[in-house]
Formats: structure tokens, sequence, C-alpha cells
């Protein structure tokens, strides 16, 4: 499980197939002579390059917009599925639910989900904010709150998420931001109900076990957030951009540690919060270079990059960000491979649509503003978590009669079994 992809050359497997089978097709020696060497074996693919790829192959057939919007996960109010479906149906990657998207019982959220998946190789992401206690989408949820869980064992939150992590996944969603990376010991803070734990020691241990604990069955993908920390940054961000008044030091000590254990524990998708560390960069982490660089270099995160809700910025009522396609262009020059949208019945009111996002994002890819290698990157990270959490990649598999080697989508990849 991971959006992680193993580095591979395509051009370097065909020649090696191509080698192996001109010995596998050499004349056989006499029966007098003395038997040669057996050939090499046709090189073995794990089932993480097959899909590495699956996915370089079906980027290669997407145009600028197309890669675009599949960057975009959106949101649409209502329990109906049509709405939600219609954006899925214009190339997005994900969906979001919030709390009007939850029917009354888990059955009618899974006819509800189930509507929204229209590829049999890449599932649809399927999001919902799921932590427990003031932040629940769903009221079936047995499973411990974050108040519970930090003052409790550290196993106690990896049991707990499991078991989250199961409902999440017989009611049809396959990626959870629930895990709650910062630290406070301030009940006045924002995010003090929120919190699995009140020090950097005790909220790592926590969330590398509610990593762990989620993703354990490879159904459903964990994301932690709000990095680079909001605990040390008072303030809401859903108004504000608050700041928090830490050095870099300062916060490797002190906001690092739970997010470091959440790379450790391979989290799935990190989700960069809209605040700043002004020491650092004042501009928010979620636009920020230089976050995307510390986080992907210093901390070794190599899965997807979420942005927090992008009208966030624009409820803040800074002129800095009241345009929606300049939002997003920034995001995504700065290192974000996934960007949220919790969008009213009117996306208009903000500015918004999923072809307008994706031609603010495709024309900075053509002047330059977007180099086309950090599209293409985001989006096969995007690709490569719809494709891990599909059940039915297989079905791009295609068996050679008398051969073992076998076709992804019509590259030859070796074996065909995963």
């Amino acid at each position: 499980m991971g959006a992680k992809r193993t580095a591979i050359s395509v051009g370097a497997l065909v020649a090696a197939l191509t080698i192996a089978g001109c010995a596998a097709e050499s004349t056989p020696p006499a029966a007098h002579t003395t038997p040669t060497a057996a050939p090499s074996p046709v090189p073995t693919l794990s089932a993480q390059e097959r899909t590495h790829a699956w996915v370089d192959r079906r980027l290669a057939g997407m145009t600028l917009e197309q890669k675009a919007a599949s960057l975009l996960m959106v949101h649409a109010p209502g329990t109906d599925p049509a709405p939600l479906r219609a954006l899925v149906d214009q190339g997005v990657g994900g969906v979001i639910l919030m709390g009007d998207n939850i029917p009354g019982t888990p059955e009618e959220l899974r006819d509800l989900t189930s509507a929204l998946h229209v590829e049999s190789d890449a599932a649809t992401l399927v999001g919902i904010d799921e932590e427990g206690g003031i932040v629940q989408r769903l009221p079936w949820d047995p499973a411990a709150d974050p108040a519970q869980l930090r003052a409790a064992p550290a196993a106690d939150a990896q049991t707990a998420f499991s078991m989250r992590a199961d409902v999440l996944a017989a009611s049809g969603i396959n990626v959870n931001f629930g895990i709650v990376a910062d630290v406070t010991a301030d009940p006045a803070s924002f995010i003090w109900d929120r919190v699995l734990g009140t020090d950097p020691q005790s909220a790592g241990d926590r969330v590398a076990a509610a990593v762990t604990g989620e993703q354990a069955q490879g159904s459903v993908a964990g994301t932690v957030k709000h990095f680079p920390g909001h605990g040390a940054a008072p303030g809401d961000s859903h108004t504000s951009v608050p700041a928090a008044p830490l050095t870099l030091d300062e916060w490797r000590a002190a906001a690092a540690p739970p997010f470091r254990a959440a790379v450790d524990a391979d989290v799935d998708l990190v989700m960069t919060g809209h605040l700043a560390y002004p020491a650092v960069d004042p501009t928010p982490a979620s636009l920020s270079p230089v976050w995307h660089r510390i986080l992907r270099e210093e901390l070794g995160f190599d899965g997807v990059v979420v942005t927090d809700d992008m009208l966030m910025l624009q409820h803040n009522g800074l002129a800095e960000y009241a345009d929606a396609g300049e939002n997003a262009i920034r995001a995504v020059a700065a290192g974000s491979d996934l960007l949220l949208y919790v969008l009213p019945a009117d996306p208009s009111t903000f500015g918004i649509s999923v072809p307008g996002l994706s031609a603010a994002l495709a024309d900075a890819v053509r002047s330059g503003r977007i180099p086309q290698d950090r599209l293409d990157e985001a989006a096969a990270r995007v690709m490569t978590l719809r494709a891990d959490l599909s059940p039915f990649l297989s079905r791009q598999i295609e068996t050679r009669e008398g051969s073992d080697t076998c076709l992804v989508d019509g590259i030859p990849v070796s074996v065909c079994s995963v």
C-alpha cells in the first residue's frame, strides 16, 4: 500500500525481455554435444513495478487538462450521488464527503459511493474527515476519539484506527483525512480537541500507531495533518493564515516528530495546512516550495501531498488569495499533488469550476510557471494511489499464450501473477 513508486525504465524492461526472448529462441544443441547453460530467466517484476508501468502508460495518453483535472478532489453537497458523479465524469481524481453527504445508514452510503467509481483499474479517491470526537462524519463510527486516545497507551490508537478503517471501507470510503499530527498542550488552542498527544513524543507514538492501524488492510489510505504543524500556530486556518513563532530548529524539536513518525510508518498522504512559519517561510505551507522541500528531502516523504481545503484561502478575505486559479497554480508549483475543494452547490460563487481549474493549471504548464515534470510527477502519484486502492488492476494484465511474459496495458512486463 502507499503511493510510493519504484523507479524502473520501460525501455530497459523491453530490452531485457528481448534479450531473454532471443536466448529462448536459439537453436537447441545437437544430441551429441555438451549441453549449454540454460538461458537467464525472464526478469520478474513486482506488483509495484507493474503498477508503475501501467501508470506511465496511462499518463502518456492524457492531455495537460486531463492530468490537471486528475489532481482535484472536490465536493458537492447532498446525498444524491448525481452531482458528485458529474464531477467524477469531468475527470477529477476524487471526491470528499462532508456531513451533508452522509445518509442515515452505512448501506445507503455504500450505494452512494458505489456510484462514484467509473473505472475498473483506478479507484476514484473517496475521502472523508473521520477523526472521531468533534470531527466525525459517520455517526456509526464506534472507534475512540482523540481525547480518549491521548490518555491511553499508543497501542489503543492502532486499534481505534484499524476499527475506523473497517467502518470506512464498509461504507465505500478509501481515503481518510483523519490522523491529526499537530501537537499542543494548550486547552485554549483551536486544535486542542483533535490532537493525539500533548508533547512531541506522545503525539508521535500515537500518530505512528494510528497510521499502522488505518493502513493495515490496504483498503483505506491514511493521512496525517496539518503539516508543518497547527499546534504552534494559534488561530483558525479556516478564516485566517495562522502564524507560528518557531524557527526551523525549534520546529524540528517541537512540531516535526509526529510527522516524521508518520513518514517512518509509511503514511500514504500528508495534508499541508494553510498556516505559516514566518521564520522559515512567510508563505502558507500549502503554497510554500520551502515546506514541500523539507517534507520531501528532510523527512523523506514520497507519497501524495494533499492540501487542506483550498477554499479556506479565499475565506480569509486576503486579496492575495482571492483568485482560485492562481491559488491552484501556486500550490502545484510548490509541490502539492492533490488539491482539495469543499465546494458549495454553486461553485461559481467562488469563481471555481473543474474545467476552469484544469485550464488554469494546464496553461501554467504551457507558460512555464509549472514545469511539465512537476505536473507529471503529481499526476503519477495520484494515479498510483488510485491504482493501489483498486482491486481490479489485474484486469489490465493479459497472458500471452505459451509464454512466460504478459502485457500490462500493452507493455511486456514478465510474469503475470500478482
